[in-house]
């Protein structure tokens, strides 16, 4: 299905609606439900759009279900927090039996992180299964991974979220991690082979033209350095407006010289981080947005946390030509990680410009991701703790960048995947009690927040603790899924 095909279906009056502006949000239009057949309401729209007194947003009104953002979950009187949170899995739990506009079906119930966002997210859902392992939730964390699997297997990878406009891009790939989930919960072997294809469909998914591509070359998610070396970076197919963001995206690119800048806004979008000056070559706006230049360290870790997996699943079939295959990848990827991420001078890791061949600026919190995963020695990783208490812990939690931009995903914001991750990376090399401070000063802020408002928030200000966060193309969101599943796992104090 090629990713906006359904919208193209109905460009015409889409285009007229987000250029009108005449829904506050434009993901609005974006997940509308047609009540009629397309031809018709293009007809319908073609035969009125001219006549006089035309109400466009009454026309949208009559021939399209407009969803709404959920309604908040108000805290009921008195309620804990943890007793809130286990509310909420049931509160934000959906299904989607058959494609309905531009959502897709899954084939299982899942958790939506709420708000604005009503449809199943990829890196969201990892996250959320620390909640769900905690509250005992096993066949919900077996549910994701089924829909993981089926987009997999319908698609090729995962997309963002499971929307026919996502089609185009995926997100961090967490899938073997959650296997990971499912196996700590079960104790059960038998997942990793169970979903072994699926595994290796993904993987050929952000390795697609590795084999012919020559040394100081990209192609899609593929990077050779000038050295032969394989690193990843972020990608989307398509260079155009997103359509959850359309407007945005066209007014920003009326003053970028870039001819790639949508592919390169929509690259950002697959990391997760939209939007941050860890993108921009100027380190203030979108308008130099470079993500295609970029090789990042949090995606080449997830990468080699794959390829392990991968080699893992490999040996527990007696497939031993993969097993060495995968196992030799993963090694290479390690050392590659060592080579063009870590900055000795700095003390942390970074991402690599492959246009500059050199590390960029920018300092970030997904330096986190090679801790996290084990893949630093024991001197990088307390080089790595100092800057970290240094520069990134605030009163509360963990700031994503040491740069004020207004954009969403740099300081003040602190978002709940890196609370996590800071306290496991830390924990992995002995640094009990910066994990334990990591923890309690998040943990804390998410209380003061949820005691004054009875909501959880999508991102918290980690420096003002008196305000709730904001920054970005949307106001903060309540619900939320990955809060929800970040806070409860941190509360039980275990890895």
């Amino acid at each position: 299905m090629k990713p906006n095909l359904y919208i193209e279906e109905f460009f015409d009056l889409f285009d007229a609606v987000q250029r009108s502006k005449i829904f506050e949000d434009q993901k609005v239009m974006a997940d509308a439900i047609p009540l009629f057949s397309i031809s018709e309401i293009n007809e319908k729209f073609r035969s009125q759009k001219g006549n006089q007194g035309f109400d466009l947003k009454e026309f949208v009104l009559q021939y399209f279900k407009v969803q709404s953002s959920e309604p908040s979950v108000d805290q009921e009187e008195g309620l804990p927090i943890d007793e809130h949170i286990e509310q909420l899995w049931d509160e934000l739990t959906r299904t989607a039996s058959e494609d309905k506009g531009t959502l897709l079906k899954l084939p299982k119930p899942y958790i939506v992180p709420g708000g604005r966002f009503n449809e199943f997210f990829y890196w969201d859902s990892y996250y959320v299964m620390l909640g769900l392992q905690v509250s005992g939730r096993i066949e919900m964390m077996k549910n994701i991974v089924e829909n993981c699997a089926y987009l997999i297997n319908t698609f090729g990878f995962v997309p963002n979220a499971s929307r026919t406009y996502f089609l185009s891009r995926s997100q961090p790939p967490y899938f073997s991690l959650m296997l990971d989930l499912i196996f700590g919960s079960t104790n059960d072997k038998k997942i990793y082979s169970q979903y072994f294809e699926t595994l290796e469909k993904e993987y050929q998914f952000w390795m697609n033209g590795v084999e012919d591509l020559p040394n100081g070359n990209q192609y899609r998610r593929v990077i050779k350095t000038e050295n032969g070396d394989v690193l990843n970076r972020y990608f989307d197919d398509e260079n155009a407006p997103r359509p959850e963001s359309y407007m945005i995206d066209v007014e920003d690119a009326e003053t970028s010289s870039n001819p790639e800048f949508y592919r390169n806004v929509r690259a950002a979008c697959e990391s997760g981080w939209d939007f941050s000056s860890r993108w921009f070559a100027d380190g203030k706006s979108i308008q130099t947005i470079e993500t295609l230049h970029l090789a990042q360290v949090d995606l080449n870790c997830l990468l080699w946390h794959l390829e392990m997996t991968l080699a893992k699943a490999s040996g527990l079939q007696n497939f031993e030509d993969k097993k060495i295959d995968y196992s030799q990848k993963a090694e290479a990827r390690k050392l590659a990680i060592d080579k063009y991420f870590w900055s000795e001078d700095e003390k942390i890791y970074k991402d690599y410009n492959i246009k500059s061949q050199s590390k960029t600026s920018s300092e970030h919190i997904a330096a986190l991701y090679p801790l996290f995963l084990n893949l630093s020695n024991q001197d990088q990783a307390k080089a790595v703790s100092e800057t970290i208490n240094e520069k990134f812990l605030k009163k509360g939690g963990l700031i994503t960048t040491t740069k004020e931009s207004g954009q969403q995903w740099d300081a003040p914001n602190a978002w709940a995947p890196y609370q996590w991750l800071g306290f496991v990376a830390m924990k992995n090399y002995g640094f009990d009690d910066l994990a334990e401070k990591i923890k309690n000063n998040w943990c804390s802020n998410v209380e003061r927040i949820y005691e004054n408002t009875g909501k959880l928030m999508e991102k918290y200000n980690a420096i003002d603790t008196t305000s709730i966060a904001g920054g970005g193309e949307y106001p903060n969101q309540d619900g939320f899924g990955w809060t929800n599943g970040v806070y409860i796992k941190l509360k039980t104090n275990k890895q």
